[in-house]
């Protein structure tokens, strides 16, 4: 999986940076207390509705993160690909944001 690493240039999420942790650390917690339930022999029903529950969660933080990357870098591209008059620019962000998109849904 490719990743980007530019520092320079701020991410869509940036001014959310500390509620997308917070959520974050909340969903690591709940997956250490499906792990302690499992060690405790929890009855597999209430296991898996606390699957679902971060799998809800997850998903919501990855809803939060497209809107994001589309209001920010796909905007700004876009913003710049008109600036410059190279409609690559914008073409290969919404590439790279309907093949995240893709990942998300299989």
């Amino acid at each position: 999986m490719e990743t980007r690493t530019d520092k320079t240039h701020p991410h869509g999420y940036s001014a959310d940076k500390d509620a997308l942790l917070k959520r974050l650390r909340r969903i690591e917690g709940q997956v250490r207390g499906i792990a302690r339930m499992v060690e405790e022999d929890t009855y597999c029903i209430d296991v898996l509705t606390q699957v679902s529950a971060i799998n809800a969660a997850m998903h919501k933080v990855s809803l939060n993160l497209v809107e994001d990357h589309i209001g920010h870098c796909v905007v700004g591209a876009a913003e710049q690909s008109q600036a410059t008059g190279d409609p690559s620019i914008v073409e290969d962000k919404v590439k790279e944001a309907s093949a995240a998109i893709s990942r998300l849904l299989r």
